[in-house]
């Protein structure tokens, strides 16, 4: 099997549409068929990885720590923006998972460098 580079772009806030939630899944498929995966957080997407999720009010489940299978999956390239999180006030500290900081242009780079390119 010929393995691909996929990259997952995460825009989205976790919680109020799939597509977080639907992002994770499909990263640990690919990563189960030994892809070489790797995610990208931007704009409101890096609130998925922020710590401490509170979603009793929502009645809906936090999947903050469906996360902590990444590594199990050997998915380890975790990118976040630098501009996504200092608009947001967030640092590395507020994040749930060690990343790699880059800024937009760099992930960019980044992006050109895939196989495949899918944002969620």
């Amino acid at each position: 099997m010929t393995t691909k580079q996929f990259m997952f772009v995460n825009r989205k806030a976790p919680y109020g549409t799939i597509y977080a939630w639907e992002s994770l899944e499909v990263v640990l498929i690919a990563a189960a068929f030994e892809q070489d995966v790797s995610m990208a957080f931007l704009d409101d997407g890096v609130y998925q990885l922020k710590k401490g999720h509170q979603t009793k009010g929502i009645e809906v489940k936090a999947f903050e720590k469906t996360f902590g299978a990444l590594e199990d999956y050997d998915v380890t390239k975790i990118y976040v923006d630098q501009e996504s999180l200092t608009e947001r006030g967030l640092t590395t500290d507020d994040l749930a998972l060690p990343v790699e900081v880059f800024s937009r242009a760099e992930l960019g780079k980044l992006m050109e460098e895939q196989d495949v390119v899918l944002s969620f």
